[in-house]
């Protein structure tokens, strides 16, 4: 095909973008979208990405899904089809195509009620497909803003335990746990300060954000997220408002002491994903250790833990040929959007 294939991901906090031309990603984009407040933050987001579109040759559209979970929602079906309603508004109907899934690409005229269930948050299965044909054995672990996905393949074929959410967190194939947006609470209970173990608040006062801050692990460009209390983003906020999570104060003088608080919750959050890790990484029928490919904009945490396995590590980005430039969001931090593009591509 001569025209460019573009990938979308439109999740509840972020829409991503991938430009493929003759199997090449010319570009990744990731623009933040809190779908909760309105589809018209979709709209924008959708407007703003669209103005990083080359315009030289036609477009051909493939949208995959998670923000139908959000509760401006009546339930999932009224999201995907509000959704695939808003997609179609923005973008053109001839040329625009749903991931169903196992169902794969459909066109958007094709799309029934009936596939809602299929479409319903199925970006996972789109790159971890991708990921499998490429490498044929491993583990495809993507580490987002908010949410962790594990997925076993063998022989080029997922073998996904679970669909749904619902399924996938039953399986441990969804950890809902994530590097920017996930409450510092959702982490851990308690922390290991000047030799106490504290108990920790379950307020919002704090963000993963805020501990990958003090960690010096969150790049800039990935941070589109307000924080808990409304205040900046450097270290010192960051710091204080971790320190509310123990009932402290902050002050500067004792900023390496938040950053060792930082460094225990990091810990938490990492054993976390790798117990589910290595939870699946045991059904494999080979004894070999299988190499697991990282994704996501928390992949340093996905090299972390293959080297914690005795794994080999692979980034989702070196899978493919890349001309892009851009230097904010590699293939690796948009797969979802990598891989419906590479689909229809």
């Amino acid at each position: 095909m001569t025209d460019y294939a573009i990938g979308w991901d439109i999740g509840g906090a972020h829409v991503k973008v991938a430009v493929i031309y003759q199997q090449k990603i010319l570009a990744t984009h990731q623009h933040p979208c809190p779908l909760w407040q309105g589809l018209s933050e979709l709209e924008n987001a959708v407007h703003a990405l669209i103005q990083q579109l080359p315009v030289d040759k036609p477009h051909r559209h493939a949208i995959t899904m998670t923000g139908e979970l959000v509760d401006l929602f009546d339930h999932r079906h009224d999201g995907v089809a509000q959704i695939i309603q808003t997609m179609q508004h923005l973008l053109s109907t001839h040329s625009l195509h749903i991931f169903c899934g196992g169902d794969g690409l459909l066109p958007i005229l094709d799309v029934k009620s009936d596939h809602y269930d299929a479409i319903a948050s199925a970006n996972w299965l789109a790159s971890s497909t991708l990921a499998a044909k490429k490498n044929h054995h491993g583990l495809f672990v993507d580490i987002g803003s908010t949410t962790t996905d594990i997925l076993l393949f063998e022989n080029g074929v997922v073998r996904a335990q679970g669909y749904s959410d619902y399924a996938r967190l039953i399986s441990q194939e969804l950890v809902y746990t994530g590097i920017v947006r996930t409450a510092v609470m959702a982490v851990v209970h308690n922390v290991e300060d000047n030799g106490h173990t504290v108990g920790v608040m379950a307020e919002y006062f704090a963000t993963m954000a805020d501990v990958y801050r003090l960690t010096g692990e969150l790049c800039e460009n990935h941070d589109q997220t307000p924080t808990a209390d409304g205040a900046d983003k450097s270290i010192e906020a960051s710091a204080r408002r971790l320190s509310r999570m123990i009932g402290a104060d902050f002050s500067s003088e004792e900023l390496s002491r938040w950053k060792d608080v930082a460094t225990h919750i990091r810990h938490a959050q990492q054993v976390r994903i790798q117990e589910s890790c290595a939870l699946h990484l045991a059904r494999h029928s080979s004894r070999q250790a299988l190499p697991i490919i990282g994704a996501g904009i928390g992949r340093f945490l996905v090299k972390d833990i293959a080297t914690t396995l005795n794994c080999p590590y692979i980034d989702f980005s070196t899978l493919f040929e890349s001309d892009k430039t851009e230097p904010f969001f590699s293939p690796a931090d948009c797969a979802p959007a990598v891989a419906v593009a590479m689909l229809l591509n």
